[in-house]
């Protein structure tokens, strides 16, 4: 007795292999021979080459993120970089306003913010004088080491 498969057997066992994470299957039977081989395998002998497979779908559109604040047209301006990793904090509590802003002019010895590292609190300074031309974190957001936190525009001597 020889047992023959139908289209419908032949639709049916190429769904379940679709459908499952094999990459070849091979079925063979006194009276038929099915190899299958998944992503770019060469037809064997007597076989049809196989249609080519429908292009891949377009990618996503790319979505740039915002650029950082526009830079100042005070080229000489100053970086007061985080000299820690920590929380960046702009006032000393939510009640309070904040350390500096753009516009304010800062000693080297202003407090400019504070940066949070392990539940103490450390009071960060200027380091030069000027105006504060650009405040680049936010408030709450956790800062690296020498990310750069303001740009100030030395004062002129």
């Amino acid at each position: 007795m020889s047992l023959a498969l139908s289209d419908e057997d032949v639709s049916e066992i190429l769904r379940i292999i679709d459908e499952s994470q094999l990459d070849e299957l091979t079925i063979e039977t006194p009276s038929f021979s099915l190899h299958v081989t998944r992503g770019g395998g060469s037809p064997q002998r007597g076989a049809e080459p196989a249609p080519d497979p429908p292009p891949p779908p377009p990618p996503p559109p790319t979505v740039q993120p915002p650029p950082p604040s526009a830079p100042s047209a005070d080229t000489d301006a100053v970086a007061i970089e985080a000299p820690m990793l920590g929380t960046f904090y702009s006032t000393e509590s939510p009640a309070h306003p904040p350390f500096v802003v753009v516009g304010d002019r800062v000693a080297a010895d202003t407090v400019v913010c504070l940066i949070e590292v392990m539940k103490l609190m450390n009071h960060i300074q200027s380091g030069v004088a000027g105006t504060i031309v650009e405040v680049l974190a936010q408030s709450g957001e956790l800062v690296e080491f020498g990310q750069t936190l303001f740009r100030v525009a030395p004062e002129r001597a």
